[in-house]
């Protein structure tokens, strides 16, 4: 079965390429009755978008997002609302220059996809990256503001910011400041030392990664025992994310060097003492912070010369030009909200309806011994 669509209950399915017509998301199971516009999907989208207040990507797309289904605005209501049905979102492509790689659409270029796409299908997308492409993270972004949404109603907030990039890493997490720099980072002076990292890479012809991590209140209860545990379906959509080569969640790697004293979080009649744990215990969570961190691999398109082969797998030399970010960070931000968003309302739903069949069972049995 195509891999495109993900979730349970709450389903959302990305479509289109990096240099197609457009990209866009159909969502399926999201509740009827939760606020939604595309304003509120928008300021999530400006975010991520390229070619926006300096941001490193030179492709300048507006990405502005029409709601083609599943909302509709009651008389006397002030905002329009979900109606239950599938919500179809679409976002056009307006600055697309496929033609920017006609000199290496036989070359399979190193770090993308080019060689696997071509070993599975027989047949790639050269116009870019095409679904491989980071571009496909704008319908995920979409999905999830709509997430958002009803996450709202039931007090789940999720934020992500930059605690490392190209080697420089902080340990402040001051998140009153994030958003007063490009990069999200929760500390001011290491974000300026970043920009400087940056603009010393972007010199030399090549790119950075860095280091996301990812908050959320989430109340307890949610996740499966087995193989849908909360940490391994959040571990799975982080690392869905293209340029994500790994996730941790709480002390991470870090509880390998740990005794199981150090690891374990006291608990104490007000809750827990610590959160090594990161909020999620034997699969369900706590009631404490969710904490992620995934590790950004670079950008591979690099104005560089690299070694590599073509379609008649002879050794070939390519620099690659066109229009690239310098780091996936930081419009890769929004887009790990956006899959943490996805998860935790998917477990939501899966968790609202063991508890509305629990209580509908002891209502019964009430009834029964009254």
């Amino acid at each position: 079965m195509p891999g495109n669509t993900f979730g349970t209950l709450f389903r959302v399915t990305t479509w289109g390429e990096s240099h197609g017509r457009a990209i866009g998301a159909v969502i399926d199971g999201c509740p009827p009755g939760v606020p939604l516009t595309a304003e509120m999907i928008q300021q999530e989208l400006e975010r991520r978008r390229p070619g926006k207040g300096g941001a490193t990507s030179p492709r300048k797309e507006p990405d502005r997002v029409e709601i083609m289904s599943g909302v509709f605005r009651p008389e006397g209501c002030e905002h329009e609302l979900t109606t239950g049905t599938p919500i179809s979102l679409v976002i056009f492509n307006r600055d697309a220059h496929s033609r920017s790689y006609d000199h290496i659409r036989d070359v399979f270029r190193p770090g993308h996809g080019d060689l696997s796409y071509q070993a599975k299908y027989g047949i790639r997308d050269h116009r870019g990256g095409g679904r491989a492409s980071a571009r496909e993270t704008a319908a995920r972004v979409a999905a999830g503001a709509v997430a958002a949404q009803l996450l709202n109603l039931h007090a789940i907030d999720v934020v992500a910011y930059t605690v490392a990039l190209g080697g420089i890493e902080t340990d402040k997490r001051d998140l009153r400041v994030i958003g007063e720099n490009r990069l999200f980072c929760p500390d001011n002076e290491a974000a300026a030392r970043m920009e400087e990292r940056i603009a010393q890479v972007r010199a030399q012809g090549d790119t950075l990664g860095g280091i996301v991590e990812i908050r959320a209140v989430c109340p307890p209860g949610l996740g499966e025992p087995v193989f849908d545990k909360l940490d391994a379906e959040l571990a799975r959509a982080l690392m869905s994310i293209g340029a994500v080569k790994g996730v941790e969640i709480g002390a991470g790697f870090r509880a390998a060097a740990m005794t199981g004293s150090e690891n374990n979080d006291p608990i104490s009649p007000s809750g827990f003492m610590g959160n090594n744990a990161g909020g999620i215990l034997a699969g369900i969570s706590n009631g404490e912070h969710l904490v992620m961190r995934v590790a950004v691999k670079p950008i591979p398109s690099i104005n560089r010369e690299q070694q590599t082969v073509n379609s008649a797998n002879e050794p070939v030399t390519i620099r690659i030009g066109g229009r690239h970010d310098i780091s996936a960070i930081p419009r890769i931000v929004p887009v790990c909200e956006a899959m943490v968003r996805l998860t935790l309302a998917d477990h939501l739903l899966r968790q609202l309806a063991i508890v509305e069949t629990r209580n509908r069972l002891l209502r019964q049995r009430d009834g029964r011994d009254g």
